[in-house]
């Protein structure tokens, strides 16, 4: 009777923790429904809905737009006017007589930002000619040189918008630019600095040739490649660069620019004298605070942010170094110039002298464009780009 008993006790016991364990997992899963309800497939489908909504929205807003434009280039192409130019100058010298050179500007609509379109808005509208095969230019391949305290980084948009359209873009860090480790302060030869460059022309097969493109004192740089390399590089595009005549430096365009009391690249260099205050300076920094304003008055702030912490300080031996070139080796290569008319960097003024003392076969122009057209107007350039290399050799 007494095991009975406890036996009974024992059973109610066992009874009233399972109806606890009962109530409590009831209570949880009240709980867990309250907070299920608030994602349920339900809510999750008309979120989905909601974020397509908007995404189809911004969508038909962008292509309207694309509408609107596409409308005003064709009425400005109407009215746009070739300019020809009788210049002086030989390729390589400042003398002598030379053909006509063509001035064109960019007719491509340009947006305020010049935002790069997504892969099927600009397989319709990159600047190929219908029926045109990318693989029947006389090269596809692109070689983009930064310009000073610049890197290869800076090119991201047009590396995209290259290979985008099926060409193939290589980009080099000059020593002591980007990621490059060397001190920009133990530079001292325009050799040394731009065997990057030099390094990747000699990789070329024998018959590959290349487009070489420059900008800034990068300009000086791609001269002295093609006095080395004319045989493989076709077609030299200089953006808003330093192209040099024979014997003269690459910093001398930029110190040829009438100076006044707001000069801002005076007021941005920095010269480091690594070496003492008595021997030249080693290296120019550029202030910080004064770079928006000086190559980036057009670009949006994402891309100066980028270029706020990746500039570095400019090697001043290599753009102080006298350039040989001569009419057998530069002379040969065809040489294309790309002004930029809301420069603060180089002035529009010191763009055109450079142009009158060493004229190339054809300028272009992009208007409302800064210092830095890879960031301000991306599109417009490359589409600059495809046109020169669609153009057929010279007969």
């Amino acid at each position: 009777m007494g095991n009975y008993m406890a036996c009974m006790c024992w059973r109610k016991k066992l009874l009233k923790k399972k109806k606890k364990k009962k109530k409590n997992s009831t209570e949880e899963m009240s709980m867990s429904h309250g907070m299920m309800r608030r994602r349920t497939p339900g809510s999750l489908e008309d979120e989905l809905i909601q974020q397509q909504a908007l995404a189809m929205a911004l969508h038909q807003q962008h292509k309207a737009q694309l509408r609107f434009e596409r409308s005003l280039s064709h009425r400005d192409l109407g009215g746009s006017t070739r300019r020809s130019y009788s210049s002086v100058g030989k390729p390589g010298t400042s003398s002598g007589r030379l053909d006509e050179y063509t001035r064109s500007a960019s007719t491509r609509p340009r947006h305020s930002n010049d935002v790069l379109l997504d892969p099927q808005q600009l397989n319709l509208n990159n600047g190929i000619k219908e029926g045109f095969s990318v693989e029947n230019l006389e090269t596809k391949h692109f070689v983009l040189v930064h310009g000073g305290g610049f890197g290869a980084w800076c090119w991201f948009k047009s590396i995209a918008l290259l290979e985008e359209s099926g060409f193939v873009a290589t980009t080099v860090d000059l020593t002591g630019s980007g990621i490059e480790p060397t001190d920009p302060n133990q530079i001292t030869s325009l050799a040394q600095y731009v065997k990057p460059l030099v390094q990747v022309l000699e990789k070329l097969a024998s018959t590959e040739k290349v487009i070489l493109v420059g900008h800034n004192i990068g300009g000086g740089c791609i001269s002295y490649a093609m006095e080395c390399f004319p045989n493989r590089i076709a077609k030299a595009i200089f953006v808003a660069a330093s192209m040099v005549c024979n014997g003269q430096r690459a910093f001398d365009v930029f110190a040829m620019q009438e100076k006044s009391t707001d000069d801002l690249m005076s007021k941005a260099q920095n010269f480091i004298y690594r070496n003492g205050n008595s021997s030249p300076p080693t290296a120019v920094e550029l202030d910080k605070s004064l770079v928006r304003d000086l190559f980036f008055n057009a670009s949006p702030a994402k891309d100066v942010a980028l270029a706020t912490v990746s500039m570095r300080p400019i090697p001043f031996a290599p753009a102080m170094e006298k350039i040989v070139l001569t009419p057998e080796n530069y002379g040969r290569v065809r040489r294309f110039f790309i002004e930029t008319t809301d420069d603060q960097a180089l002035s529009p003024a010191a763009q055109c002298n450079i142009i009158n003392q060493n004229p190339p076969e054809q300028v272009f122009t992009l208007k409302g464009c800064d210092h830095s057209p890879f960031f301000s107007k991306p599109q417009s350039l490359h589409k600059i780009f495809l046109e020169i290399a669609q153009l057929e050799g010279k007969e």
